[in-house]
């Protein structure tokens, strides 16, 4: 009796459904931050370089207006 009542059960599927959206999630958070990772290095090198080097054109303030 118990083990019919656990194969009519759709529990379980909702939970299914949790973990997919978990994983969908996680892995969109993973992809941004591998992206936002190598955007800090970029602008760390460069203003690394600008440190070493600030005759370098590239390290020019924006022109204001």
């Amino acid at each position: 009796m118990t083990f019919i009542k656990m194969l009519k059960d759709d529990a379980g599927a909702s939970a299914a459904e949790y973990a997919l959206i978990l994983a969908i999630v996680g892995s969109g958070i993973a992809v941004a931050a591998l992206a936002l990772g190598g955007s800090i290095g970029n602008a760390m090198n460069n203003a690394s370089g600008c440190i070493d080097d600030p005759s370098d054109t590239t390290c020019a303030p924006a022109a204001a207006g």
